[in-house]
């Protein structure tokens, strides 16, 4: 055993990954992305200034 036979071994580096080449389809479908995430934005914004939907208080069983 000797120099760093024993202990935990240094993980590997991986290799760098390529700028990914973007073909038209793939800006397009970016694109739809990028718009549904807006709308879904601008929809989170209106439904928290109307506030909740509920405002029963405490729901009772039918019981007594």
């Amino acid at each position: 055993m000797s120099g760093r036979a024993g202990g935990k071994a240094k993980p590997l580096k991986a290799p760098k990954k390529k700028a990914a080449e973007l073909d038209e389809e793939d800006l397009a479908f970016k694109a739809k992305q990028k718009e549904e995430q807006a709308k879904l934005k601008e929809m989170q914004q209106k439904a928290s200034a109307k506030g909740p939907l509920v405002g029963g208080g405490i729901k009772k069983s039918g019981k007594k």
